[in-house]
């Protein structure tokens, strides 16, 4: 079966899982990572028998036969290297906080988007907290959404922890332009504990129509679609209905492709960019873009 090919910018940890979930995908295959400079993530990938590069994101623009890009670098990095996939004519899945494009979370919006040339995959909180925040405002018409996302602390990397203040703008952006909410707040807590914990995350709404029949079945409804492409996302407290406020908590457990099983918070941010490219490889394929 013909498959798109793509590349990975970012060698590190990220980029490394990233490499696995596009090896298991429909329509894509692995054909280049590239980093900045020689480093083991980079040999990680020469050993896989995928072809590497030292020489930043500019070595892509020659690769004509290179249609998806994954950028999983940072944010001041994806601002540099936006330009020059776009002229390239790359499609391009944002892995970092610069947000250039739109914001994709593939359960919810991916469908309505259109052919964009350059998706950002907003944060993992984010994917992991606004398809139960659309799912409640869909049933219930959310005037404030506040989503608290606790993750293992051994998860948060340099990158995330330099980016908390946009970790939280980026997602309570997301639960208003993504999830529908009115208002929103998001919070990220690092939990050091030992051994340490899956991720969580509570999902607070106020609701104008707060029927709780019609709220439970679009929440178990969208984490069954969730679950077609991060498995162990699991509803851990179902929907607890207090007059016009809806708390539901979200348990993520991450595949152990490359990163730790308790790494669900980059699991799951991996899984949903792969899942948003895998449909849209499928499209080029099908000669739809």
């Amino acid at each position: 079966m013909e498959k798109i090919k793509t590349a990975v910018i970012g060698p590190g940890n990220i980029g490394t899982d990233l490499i696995f979930k596009i090896k298991r995908s429909q329509h894509m295959e692995i054909a280049m990572v590239v980093g900045r400079r020689k480093s083991e993530g980079l040999q990680r990938a020469a050993n896989m028998g995928i072809d590497v590069s030292p020489h930043g994101a500019s070595v892509l623009a020659d690769r004509t036969d290179i249609k998806i890009v994954f950028d999983a670098t940072s944010a001041s990095g994806h601002l540099e290297n936006a330009p020059l996939l776009k002229e390239a004519g790359k499609i391009v899945f944002d892995l970092t906080p610069a947000a250039v494009g739109p914001f994709v979370v593939p359960c919810v919006n991916l469908g309505r988007l259109g052919n964009v040339d350059n998706y950002n995959l907003v944060t993992c909180g984010g994917q992991a907290t606004v398809p139960i925040a659309y799912a409640v405002n869909r049933a219930a018409n959310t005037e404030y959404a506040e989503i608290i996302a606790c993750i293992a602390s051994k998860s948060a990397g340099p990158g995330t922890r330099s980016s908390i203040d946009e970790f939280t703008q980026t997602t309570a952006k997301a639960l208003r332009t993504v999830a529908g909410a009115d208002r929103s707040k998001a919070i990220i807590i690092l939990n050091p504990a030992e051994p340490p914990l899956l991720m969580t995350n509570t999902i607070h709404s106020f609701v104008r129509d707060p029927d709780k029949k019609a709220i439970e079945e679009s929440v178990n409804d969208i984490v069954q679609e969730v679950q077609k492409y991060v498995p162990n996302y699991r509803l851990r407290v179902p929907p607890i209905i207090d007059g016009n406020k809806v708390t539901v908590i979200i348990q993520v457990e991450g595949a152990g492709d490359y990163l730790p099983k308790y790494s669900g918070n980059l699991d799951i941010h991996n899984a949903a960019a792969a899942a948003a490219a895998d449909i849209v490889a499928g499209r080029v394929l099908r000669g739809e873009r």
